[in-house]
Order: C-alpha cells, then sequence, then structure tokens
C-alpha cells in the first residue's frame, strides 16, 4: 500500500507562496520518483488575513494542524503590520503549542555558492545548529510597568526548567551519534554547547551541568566542548571547520543561526525546521517575506526547496531527501549566484529544474 503524508501549507506573505510553489513541485517529483503520496491542504494564515479580519492563528487551527504528517511554511511578515504580532501570533503559537521543541538549522555551504569567508569552501562549513524553541526569553515571561513614563521598568525574563534542557540536549546528542555514524570527518569533532555562563550564571549553569552529565554518562564516546555565545559568533567566522553540531538556548540560537546562514552563501539557500520528534513539525526557507521582490519572478526558492528536502527526511523518506539535495547541489552548480535577480534563472525556471533532475534521478 502506497504511504500518503499529509501536508499543510502555508504560503504567508510576499515571496511567501512563490518559493512554496517551487518546493511543492520538487516535492510531488520526489513522491512520483520514490513512490509515495502527498496530500496537501492550504491554510491563509498570513498578514492579509489578520488586515482583513484581525485573526492571527486560532486555537481552533492548531487542533486542525495537530492532524497533519507536517508543515511547511513559506514566510510571514509585512511591512503594514506592526513587528512581533505575525511572529507572536502565528510562528511563536504554531512552535508553543505544538511543542516543537527544537529548531533545527543546518549551515551547509554548497559547491559553486558563495560566501563572504575569504579561503573558505565546503570542506570547512558543513555543521548544524540545535536551538532549544520553546523555552528561554521568548516565553513571555516578565512585564512592564510605568508604561510612557521618565520611570518605565520593563522585564523579560530567561527561564528554563531541566525537563525542557534534557530533552533538547538529548535530541543533539542522539543527532551526533549519527552523523559520527554516517562520515568519520564528523567523528573528529565535538558536539559543543553554545552559551554564555560566566555572565547567566544561573540558567548557563543548568545548561552546562546538563550537557556534562548526560554527555559522561550516555554518551561518553562523543567528544564536548563548550563555547561562550560571543566566542562562537567569532569562531563561525575564523574556523567554522571546528563545528559539527552545537547546541543552545532559545535566544542565542536564534542569532547565532542567521550568521550561520551567511556563511553558508545566504538567506536564498538556508531552511529550517521546527521539529516535534514525536508530533507535528514545520519546515520553512530562513530568508522571509522578501516583500519587494513579490511578484517579479526572482526570488531563489532554493531555501524553500532546502525545507521540503528536510521535511522528507524528519517523515523519513531519506532515499528522497536525499535525492533532492543531489539535484539541488547539481541546480546550484549551474546558476550564476542565489542572490534575487542575480541567479540566471527564474524562480520558476529554478524550481523546474531541480524537480526535473529529481525525476531524472
Amino acid at each position: 500500500m502506497v504511504k500518503t503524508y499529509y501536508i499543510a501549507l502555508i504560503p504567508g506573505d510576499g515571496t511567501g507562496p512563490e518559493v512554496l510553489r517551487e518546493g511543492i513541485k520538487v516535492l510531488d517529483a520526489a513522491a512520483a520518483k520514490f513512490g509515495f503520496k502527498l496530500a496537501f491542504t492550504e491554510f491563509d494564515f498570513s498578514a492579509a488575513r489578520y488586515l482583513r479580519t484581525g485573526e492571527t492563528l486560532p486555537d481552533s487551527a492548531v487542533d486542525e494542524l495537530r492532524k497533519f504528517s507536517s508543515i511547511f511554511l513559506g514566510a510571514i511578515g509585512h511591512p503594514d503590520v506592526k513587528p512581533g504580532i505575525l511572529e507572536t501570533g502565528i510562528l511563536l503559537k504554531a512552535r508553543f503549542a505544538l511543542d516543537q521543541y527544537i529548531n533545527l538549522r543546518p549551515v551547509k555551504l554548497y559547491p559553486n555558492v558563495e560566501t563572504p569567508l575569504r579561503d573558505k569552501g565546503p570542506e570547512h562549513i558543513d555543521f548544524v545548529v540545535i536551538r532549544e524553541n520553546t523555552g528561554g526569553i521568548y516565553t513571555g515571561h516578565g512585564g512592564a510597568t510605568r508604561v510612557g513614563t521618565a520611570d518605565e521598568i520593563a522585564t523579560q525574563l530567561m527561564v528554563y526548567d531541566r525537563r525542557t534542557v534534557d530533552r533538547c540536549l538529548k535530541y543533539a546528542f542522539e543527532l551526533k551519534k549519527k552523523r559520527n555514524a554516517k562520515d568519520p570527518k564528523y567523528a573528529e569533532k565535538p558536539i559543543t554547547l553554545i552559551h554564555k555562563r560566566n555572565v547567566l550564571t544561573h540558567c548557563g549553569d543548568l545548561w552546562y551541568r546538563a550537557f556534562e552529565e548526560m554527555g559522561a554518562a550516555q554518551y561518553p564516546e562523543l567528544k564536548r566542548d563548550y563555547n561562550h555565545v560571543d566566542a562562537a559568533n567569532m569562531w563561525f567566522v575564523k574556523n567554522p571547520e571546528w563545528f559539527d553540531v552545537a547546541v543552545t538556548e532559545n535566544l542565542f540560537g536564534d542569532i547565532i543561526t542567521d550568521l550561520g546562514a551567511m556563511i553558508q552563501g545566504g538567506l536564498g539557500v538556508a531552511a529550517g525546521g521546527n521539529i516535534n520528534p514525536d508530533g507535528v513539525s514545520m519546515f520553512e526557507p530562513m530568508g522571509g517575506s522578501a516583500p519587494k521582490y513579490t511578484g517579479k519572478n526572482v526570488i531563489n526558492p532554493m531555501a524553500a526547496i532546502g525545507a521540503a528536502m528536510m521535511m522528507l527526511d524528519t517523515l523519513g523518506e531519506t532515499e528522497a531527501s536525499q535525492a533532492i539535495e543531489a539535484a539541488m547541489v547539481a541546480a546550484m552548480q549551474q546558476m550564476k549566484s542565489q542572490a534575487a535577480g542575480q541567479m540566471g534563472y527564474s524562480t520558476i525556471e529554478v524550481g523546474d529544474m531541480v524537480a526535473d533532475l529529481v525525476a531524472k534521478g
């Protein structure tokens, strides 16, 4: 019996629908090639819906999203909507409500993709950042008093419990084991915890103790390292080849993964997943809605295609995922650039090329 995966589509805003369309095109080619089915259902959660109705992501929609195999997101964001409304009302609400406690961000430089790092190539930039995705400062603990006065006070607290830390670390250690088994070059490198324990002595100490205790007790064969987050930013730029699996808390992960996107060639190629290992996960390109490119057929869909690749891998369709990555690499070799409007191909042409390469194998 042919397996069917039920995929919720959230095209979103700006160029989101354009890049999602190309990702779907590639997914359809992979499904036909590898003998499974994909059933798509589209949802209109977006700035347009919010501006029209005042609604972001209702609780009823969260319940409906739980029924799907996965969620494929285009982009959320619009210049006419105040920052924070869509991010908290759609993206963060989905992550928290669906308990997508892992943000998985591969940082991989592909051949023929430019990096701003001098003398660094694909052999130097191939690591993964695991960001804890449902705790920390983004949980909204805190508040503001005397707002609008000279004595205004605002607080936002970094809050972590041991269970939240442990489950994130467990995922990171298990991923490190898999990567080590996949290729000996990964086994030479440590799993790296990134925090700021010299200043954030309470949360930092919790993360560090949990990391060391879990590593020593359950994964003694794995090399371990620790970086303060400011030092990690320096080493990402100077020596990215030192890293394989890096794990960190929510805020620091949000910041360093944008740096990771730049060193892997830009937001046009950066994809990520919001993972619930036992539930519904959500995959997206990292480039945002890019409204200035909307409707021009010039935006790079490669990040959305990479998100589709990650989605299939998480669903267990490893062979299809690997075929998409191989097709992406082959297509990138033919492109002039990964920057919007400079690819040498249109958005649709890039999607067609990757889909065709997947189909031909």
